[in-house]
């Protein structure tokens, strides 16, 4: 077993890595952007793929990787887990359905809801008590679940037809423009002080350094990394100005 997962402010790998560590305690678990991401896919049978829902859709970078390498996943078993921060519908299926077309087996799915890390609106934004109250109940479920797994009973959330019309209803039709490839949106005001930390941390290699400043690319895939780490709040996506530096490790 291998958790494999893409993680912006650090709530999907936590749970990746909690599920997979109680199901095998010598899993080892890898960020979609490693290296050698496919050589490691290639030698497990069994993958535990985690990622954030984006209006109810996976990060292009996650289906684009799964359909760039189409022949690697013949007779795998996946288990899709997806995060949110209030809705998804069928966040697992949006996976599960392109992996089930390159013959891979779909064990499960398991949809959590985490504290929010869109950091530039004020939409979903809670007090870092109640966000500690969201991380227990997703611990809670993740346990569950495992225990669940062990027993051979695999969740199957976000995979049924209604889950699929909630998905798609709900916000992926209205949205999937923003969804049907990486956005250029990402901006980056003059509070930059070109440190680098964005252009380290960026899974896409989207950014780089130019004339002391970062510069922002066309390949951005939403995660919110390096608005999230930005120390001078100088990154924004969707909004204009940053409500709150959302990562996990606040909330534990």
């Amino acid at each position: 077993m291998v958790g494999v997962y893409l993680s912006g402010t650090g709530n999907t790998k936590h749970c990746v890595e909690k599920l997979v560590k109680i199901l095998d305690p010598s899993a080892e678990c890898f960020p979609l952007e490693h290296n050698d991401i496919i050589q490691i896919l290639k030698k497990h049978d069994t993958i535990v793929l985690g990622y954030p829902t984006q209006f109810s859709n996976a990060p292009f970078m996650v289906r684009e990787l799964i359909k760039n390498n189409s022949s690697l996943w013949s007779g795998k078993k996946v288990f899709c887990l997806n995060t949110m921060g209030l809705f998804s519908g069928d966040g697992t299926g949006c996976t599960a359905r392109i992996l089930k077309k390159y013959g891979a087996v779909i064990l499960g799915g398991l949809q959590l809801k985490m504290p929010d890390s869109v950091c530039d609106s004020k939409m979903l934004k809670k007090s870092i008590e109640e966000n500690k109250l969201i991380v227990k109940a997703a611990d809670e479920r993740i346990e569950i679940a495992a225990e669940q797994i062990k027993s051979g009973n695999f969740p199957r959330e976000g995979l049924s037809f209604i889950a699929h019309m909630k998905g798609l209803f709900g916000q992926r039709l209205w949205f999937y423009n923003k969804t049907t490839g990486y956005t250029d949106k990402l901006k980056i005001s003059d509070r930059c002080i070109g440190c680098g930390l964005c252009s380290k941390n960026c899974p896409m290699e989207n950014l780089k350094i130019e004339n002391n400043k970062a510069v922002a690319g066309n390949k951005c895939t939403m995660c919110y990394r390096c608005i999230s780490l930005c120390p001078k709040q100088a990154v924004t996506l969707l909004g204009e100005s940053i409500v709150e530096q959302c990562r996990f490790e606040k909330y534990v």
